[in-house]
C-alpha cells in the first residue's frame, strides 16, 4: 500500500483533471444505477394499471422506455468522458514518469551506468511505465466506480428487502474472493514476466550492438539460442498467467448465474407473498447483473495493483538512485579560466576493495602538455575521468584554477574541459549536428573550421550530402579514424581551457596522426592538455610525462631523460615506442631520398 500511495504523487500536477474525471465517473455510476429503478417503476406501474383498469397501460411503459433511453444516453456520455479524461490523465502521468526516469538517468554519475543493464532500464521506461498507466486508468479510477456502485446498490437493495439483499449478495463476496485469490497467484508470474521482458530486451540490445562481433566469430546460432532461452521463459510465464485466468473465468460465470437463480427463486416467493413487487424483483436481478462484472473485475484490478507494486519498485530503483557525484547547493560557476590543474594526494577506487589511484600529486600549468603513460590498468583513464567529475575522488582533492572542483557547478566545470574519448560515440544524426553537439549555437562556418582543423573537412565534402549526411548508429558507416577526427573536431568547437585526449589518435594512420598533431600543436597553445597515447610523437612533444603503475606515479619528466632512466618508461620505450621511432626515421629517410 505504501508503494501504491507513493505513486499517487505523480497525480499532484493533474488535480483538476482528476477532479473532473471523478465527477464523470460518479455521473456514469448514477445513471447506471437509475436504470434498474426505472425498469422496476415502469413494470409495477404497468401491472398496477392493468390490475385497476383491466387493460395493459402503455403510458408507464413508454415513459419508462424514454427514461431508460435518456439514462442510457447520459450514462454513455459520462462514461465516454470518464474514459477519455482517464486516458488523458494516465497518459499524462506516464509522460511525467518517463521524463522523470530520463532526467534521473542523465544526472546519475558513471558509477551507476557502469553496473546498470541497458535492457533492464529500457524495460522500466516502457513496460513498467505502461503498468503505471494502467494503474491510473484501469485500476485507480475503475476501483472508485466499483466502490460507488457497490455502496449505492447495497443501500437501494436494503431499502427494498434486507432478506432478498442477503440472498443476492451471498455469492458476491465469494466471486470477489476467488478473483482476489487468482490475482495473488498471478502476481509472482507477472513479476517473472516483467523481469523476463527486461532480460530479453538486454539480450536483444546487446546482440544488435555487437552484431559485427557476432558475425566475426560466427556465433549467430549461439546468440539465437541465448535469445531463444529468454523468449521461452517469457512465453512459459505469460502462458501460465493465461492458464490461471482461463481457469477462473468459467467458475466465476457459474457463480454469477447461481446468484441470479437464487435471487429469482427466493424473490419469486417474496412476490407471491406480497413482500416485494414484481418490478422490485426485476430491479434486483438487473442490479445483480450490473454488479457481477465490476465484482469480477476486482481480481483484475488487484492484479493491476500487484503489477503496479512490482513496476513501481523497479521505477523507484532509478528515481531513488543517488548519484555518487553530488553538486553543492551553492556551487561556484566557473567562468573561462586559465586551466591550471593541480592534484593533491588524490586517491580513488571504484569500490572499497578495488583501489585504482593512490597518492597522486602533480601540477599542470596553462599551455603545458601532460602525457600519461603506463601499462594497461595503471589508472590513466581513471585519472582523467576525475577531472570532469565523472567520478569523485575518495581521497585528496583536485583543483582547477585554485578551486576544489567539488565546489564548482558540474556544468560549468565540464564546459571548460574538452574530451576526446577512446571509445568514440556518434549520434544517429547528421555530421553537422554531431559536430556541434557540445555547442548548439555554433555557426556553420565555425563547424567547418573545426572540421578543417581536425583534417576531416575534405572527407565530409566527398559524402553525398556533405555535412548533412546522416551517420549510422554509433557511426558504423565511418571508419575508426574518421570517427576519431569528427570527435576531435567536436571537442575543438567547444574551445575549452583544458583538453583531454584519451588515445585520441589510436585509430588513425601515422600520416593522419602527423597532420592532426600539426594542428593540435597550435590549438594546445594556452590550454592545459592531457594526453593518453601510445604514439612516440605524442609523448616526445609533452612538457611532462607522468608514468603510472598500479595507480601511482612512479616516474615523471621529459622523454629524453626518462628514455634512459632505467625505469618503467625505458622498458615501455624499448618494447613499444622504439619501433615507431625507427619506422618514422625510415619513412622520413625514404621520403628525403625520393
Amino acid at each position: 500500500m505504501r508503494m501504491l500511495i507513493r505513486l499517487l504523487e505523480f497525480l499532484a500536477p493533474f488535480r483538476g483533471l482528476l477532479a473532473v474525471t471523478v465527477f464523470m465517473m460518479i455521473g456514469a455510476s448514477v445513471f447506471a444505477l437509475a436504470v434498474p429503478q426505472i425498469i422496476g417503476y415502469a413494470l409495477d406501474s404497468a401491472i398496477h394499471s392493468q390490475q385497476t383498469g383491466g387493460a395493459v397501460a402503455w403510458t408507464p411503459l413508454l415513459v419508462g422506455f424514454g427514461l431508460i433511453m435518456g439514462a442510457a444516453i447520459l450514462r454513455g456520455l459520462f462514461a465516454y468522458s470518464q474514459q477519455y479524461l482517464g486516458e488523458k490523465l494516465s497518459q499524462s502521468v506516464a509522460y511525467t514518469i518517463r521524463n522523470a526516469i530520463y532526467d534521473r538517468l542523465q544526472k546519475l554519475s558513471f558509477a551507476y551506468h557502469d553496473t546498470a543493464q541497458i535492457g533492464q532500464i529500457m524495460s522500466r521506461a516502457t513496460q513498467d511505465v505502461e503498468a503505471m498507466r494502467q494503474y491510473i486508468n484501469m485500476g485507480l479510477i475503475r476501483v472508485g466506480a466499483i466502490v460507488i456502485l457497490l455502496i449505492v446498490t447495497l443501500v437501494l437493495m436494503l431499502r427494498t428487502s434486507p432478506t432478498l439483499t442477503f440472498v443476492s449478495w451471498t455469492f458476491l463476496p465469494i466471486i470477489a474472493g476467488i478473483s482476489i485469490y487468482m490475482s495473488s497467484r498471478l502476481r509472482p508470474y507477472w513479476e517473472l514476466v516483467q523481469n523476463g521482458q527486461g532480460r530479453m530486451s538486454n539480450v536483444l540490445q546487446e546482440n544488435l550492438s555487437g552484431a559485427r562481433v557476432v558475425k566475426a566469430f560466427s556465433r549467430e546460432d549461439f546468440e539465437a539460442q541465448k535469445f531463444s532461452v529468454e523468449v521461452e521463459q517469457l512465453f512459459t510465464h505469460s502462458y501460465r498467467t493465461n492458464q490461471i485466468q482461463a481457469g477462473s473465468g468459467p467458475l466465476l460465470t457459474a457463480l454469477g448465474a447461481l446468484s441470479i437463480v437464487s435471487t429469482v427463486a427466493f424473490g419469486g416467493r417474496e412476490v407471491a407473498w406480497g413482500t416485494i413487487t414484481p418490478g422490485e424483483l426485476v430491479a434486483f436481478v438487473v442490479y445483480l447483473q450490473l454488479l457481477q462484472q465490476p465484482v469480477r473485475q476486482l481480481g483484475f484490478i488487484i492484479n493491476i495493483f500487484s503489477r503496479t507494486v512490482s513496476a513501481g519498485q523497479r521505477i523507484y530503483d532509478i528515481l531513488d538512485a543517488e548519484s555518487a557525484v553530488q553538486e553543492k547547493a551553492n556551487a561556484i560557476v566557473l567562468g573561462r579560466g586559465r586551466g591550471e590543474v593541480r592534484f593533491e594526494h588524490v586517491a580513488f577506487g571504484y569500490g572499497a576493495s578495488t583501489p585504482v589511484l593512490h597518492d597522486v600529486t602533480f601540477e599542470a600549468n596553462p599551455g603545458e602538455i601532460v602525457a600519461l603513460v603506463g601499462p594497461t590498468g595503471s589508472g590513466k583513464s581513471s585519472l582523467v575521468n576525475l577531472m570532469p567529475r565523472f567520478y569523485d575522488v575518495t581521497g585528496g582533492r583536485i583543483l582547477v584554477d585554485g578551486e576544489d572542483i567539488r565546489n564548482l557547478s558540474i556544468a560549468s566545470l565540464r564546459s571548460q574541459i574538452g574530451i576526446v574519448q577512446q571509445d568514440v560515440f556518434l549520434f544517429i544524426d547528421t555530421i553537422r549536428e554531431n559536430l556541434r553537439y557540445g555547442r548548439l549555437e555554433a555557426t556553420d562556418e565555425e563547424v567547418e573550421e573545426a572540421a578543417k582543423a581536425a583534417r576531416i573537412h575534405e572527407f565530409i565534402l566527398t559524402l553525398p550530402d556533405g555535412y548533412d549526411t546522416w551517420v549510422g548508429e554509433r557511426g558504423v558507416t565511418l571508419s575508426g579514424g574518421q570517427k576519431q577526427r569528427i570527435s576531435i573536431a567536436r571537442t575543438l568547437l567547444l574551445d575549452p581551457a583544458i583538453l583531454i585526449f584519451d588515445d585520441s589518435t589510436s585509430s588513425v594512420d601515422m600520416e593522419t596522426e602527423y597532420l592532426i598533431q600539426q594542428v593540435l600543436a597550435e590549438l594546445m597553445q594556452g590550454r592545459t592538455t592531457f594526453v593518453i597515447a601510445q604514439r612516440l610523437r605524442t609523448v616526445k612533444a609533452a612538457d611532462t610525462i607522468l608514468v603510472l603503475d598500479r595507480g601511482a606515479i612512479v616516474e615523471r619528466g621529459r622523454h629524453e631523460e626518462l628514455a634512459r632512466g632505467g625505469g618503467l618508461y625505458q622498458r615501455i620505450y624499448e618494447l613499444e615506442l622504439r619501433d615507431q621511432e625507427e619506422a618514422f626515421e625510415a619513412s622520413t629517410g625514404a621520403a628525403a631520398r625520393a
